[in-house]
C-alpha cells in the first residue's frame, strides 16, 4: 500500500511546525511529508510542486498581519478543492476573537455575551451603561495575554481612550510570570537554543503588536475554573483550567477531575455540527449551563496527558450512543500523533 503524501504549512515563525514533523516522522511507515512556509512568496508554486493528499496546517496565533496573510491563503487552498487539516473553519476562528463571536452568535452557541465596538462613542456609551467587572479582550492573543479585568467605569474609559488614541490594547510581551514552574521554564528553554530562539522571535513580533481602533468587551462570568474540552478526531478528553489570579487561561494549573458526560456530549454536538476534528473548547460553567469562552485548533499541553477519569489517564469515545471510557496513553507528542492518525484514517 502507497504512503499518504502529506505537506505541512508552517506560518512566520521558525519551526514552529515541528510537532506535526515530530508526528509525520512516528508513523513514516504510512507517511511521506514535506514543508511548505504557507507565509512566503512562493507558497503556491510549493503547493502545485508537492501536490499532496493533505495539507497539514499550523497557523500562527502571534500577530495579526501573518494571521489574516495565513487566512486567506488557506481560503484559496480551499477554492483549489485542496484536502486540509485542521479545516479552513477551524483556522479562522482560531486567534481571531473577533470573528469567532460573530461565528458563535451567528450559529447560536452559547457564549459570554461579547460585543465588537469601531468607534470611540459607542464604546464610551456601552461602558456607561455596562455592569463592572467587564473583559477587555484584543482579538488575537493566547494564555491570556490580550485579556484585561474592567473593574470600573474609570478604568474602561481610560482602556477605550488607549485603544482609539493609538496606543492601543497593549498584550503581554515576555514570559508570563504568573505561570508556575518558572526555573524550570527558563532552564528548559537555556539548554534548548533552537527552542530558545524560536520564543525570541515571537517575543520581538509581539513588541510590534498593539490593538488599535476597534475594542471587543466580554461579559465576565464568575468563575473558578473553566473546563478544556479537547477533540481530535473521534477522541474526546476533558480537565479544569484552574484560576490563578483573575483568569484561568494561560495559568497551567489544573485539575483532572471526572469531567461530566454532559460536558463531553455540548462539545461533541458544537464540533459534528460543523465538522471540527482538531479542537480545545473551552467552556465555563455558568447559571445558564455551559458557554463556551475560546475555540482553538492549535494548542498547548503541558503535561502528557489530557483528561484522567477515576485517577486513569485515557480518552473518551462515542461508541452506541454512549460515552465508553478507555484507559492509555494517547496524547504522545502534544496530541500531534493523534491527529496524523486522524489524517490516516480519512486516506486519500
Amino acid at each position: 500500500m502507497s504512503k499518504l503524501k502529506v505537506a505541512i504549512c508552517g506560518n512566520e515563525i521558525e519551526d514552529d511546525d515541528l510537532l506535526w514533523v515530530k508526528a509525520c516522522e512516528d508513523f513514516s511507515d504510512q507517511v511521506d511529508y514535506e514543508r511548505i512556509n504557507l507565509t512566503k512568496a512562493d507558497w503556491l508554486e510549493r503547493i502545485e510542486q508537492v501536490n499532496a493528499d493533505w495539507y497539514l496546517l499550523k497557523p500562527g496565533g502571534f500577530t495579526s498581519h501573518f494571521k489574516q496573510l495565513y487566512d486567506e491563503r488557506v481560503l484559496v487552498m480551499e477554492g483549489l478543492g485542496l484536502k486540509m487539516f485542521p479545516n479552513r473553519n477551524e483556522v479562522f476562528i482560531y486567534e481571531n476573537k473577533r470573528y469567532l463571536s460573530f461565528w458563535l452568535k451567528a450559529n447560536r452557541i452559547p457564549h459570554p455575551a461579547t460585543d465588537v465596538l469601531y468607534y470611540k462613542e459607542e464604546a464610551l456609551s456601552f461602558v456607561k451603561n455596562s455592569t463592572f467587572p467587564l473583559v477587555g479582550k484584543t482579538n488575537i492573543g493566547a494564555s491570556g495575554a490580550g485579556i484585561q479585568i474592567l473593574k470600573s467605569l474609570e478604568q474602561a474609559e481610560k482602556y477605550v481612550g488607549d485603544v482609539f488614541s493609538g496606543k492601543g490594547a497593549q498584550k503581554r510581551v515576555g514570559p508570563n510570570m504568573k505561570k508556575g514552574g518558572l526555573i524550570k521554564r527558563g532552564l528548559n528553554l537555556l539548554f534548548n537554543p533552537k527552542l530558545l530562539k524560536k520564543r525570541l522571535s515571537i517575543y520581538k513580533s509581539l513588541s510590534g503588536e498593539a490593538q488599535t481602533q476597534f475594542l471587543i468587551f466580554q461579559e465576565f462570568i464568575p468563575h473558578d475554573f473553566e473546563w478544556r474540552v479537547v477533540r481530535i478526531g473521534d477522541n474526546f478528553f476533558a480537565h479544569k483550567k484552574l484560576k490563578l489570579g483573575e483568569k484561568a487561561s494561560g495559568s497551567l494549573e489544573k485539575n483532572y477531575d471526572d469531567p461530566p458526560l454532559d460536558l463531553l456530549t455540548f462539545a461533541k454536538e458544537i464540533t459534528d455540527r460543523f465538522g471540527l476534528y482538531s479542537q480545545a473548547v473551552d467552556v465555563f460553567e455558568s447559571d445558564r449551563g455551559y458557554l463556551v469562552n475560546e475555540m482553538q485548533c492549535i494548542f498547548g499541553q503541558s503535561d502528557a496527558y489530557q483528561m484522567k477519569v477515576g485517577g486513569k489517564v485515557g480518552r473518551y469515545t462515542w461508541q452506541d450512543d454512549s460515552w465508553l471510557f478507555e484507559e492509555g496513553d494517547f496524547n504522545q507528542n502534544a496530541s500531534f500523533n493523534l491527529r496524523v492518525l486522524h489524517v490516516l484514517n480519512q486516506g486519500k
